[in-house]
């Protein structure tokens, strides 16, 4: 493995950055809180609402499990971007710099997003779970988006939107990480 100024010995740092930024909560020893800790708050949040509607009405917390289950698929985008990010290295090839700032925006991307979804899903899951105790035709909006009321719309947008954020994240990191080259 050469050192080259296009490819400097210190390029995978920011390559493995990028991964750290994509599904691990700490970036660089920095409490950066990332895509798992969205997905985590998301779930948390949401769980704290199935809880709360478990002690009035116990059927109800299986048909509840709608934005736990959103929140969870958060975390599985960061981890896609990450295995494609290991796929481009190696410890006997060369890594350019340009391929470890693209990785490192490629995972700070779906991170960041992914972060900013699960917080979404996590509050707005928490109250709609919870609005669900008490008006039960919320759930037919939440799975069929057959509005019958404003407040079921709102949330219903709300969380789709919320999740799409996250795939947003995901697919401009897929850009970004098809735009490595192979320069050393």
């Amino acid at each position: 493995m050469s050192t080259t100024p296009a490819c400097p010995v210190y390029a995978p740092f920011f390559g493995f950055a990028g991964i750290a930024g994509a599904v691990y909560p700490f970036l660089l020893a920095i409490p950066e809180i990332l895509d798992a800790f969205g997905a985590a708050y998301g779930t948390a949040k949401a769980g704290i609402g199935i809880s709360g509607v478990g002690q009035f009405n116990p059927s109800l917390i299986m048909k509840s499990l709608i934005p736990v289950v959103m929140s969870g698929i958060i975390a599985v985008y960061g981890l896609v971007i990450s295995v494609l990010i290991v796929g481009d290295m190696s410890p006997h090839a060369n890594y350019s710099l340009f391929n470890g700032f693209i990785h490192l925006a490629a995972g700070l991307c779906v991170g960041f997003s992914g972060l900013s979804a699960g917080y979404a899903i996590g509050i707005v899951g928490d109250m709609g779970v919870r609005s669900y105790l008490k008006e039960r035709r919320l759930f037919v909006s939440m799975v069929c988006l057959s509005i019958r009321s404003m407040v079921a719309q709102e949330k219903v947008l709300i969380l789709i939107f919320a999740e799409v954020l996250g795939l947003y994240g995901l697919i401009v990191g897929l850009i970004l990480n098809t735009k490595t080259t192979k320069i050393c």
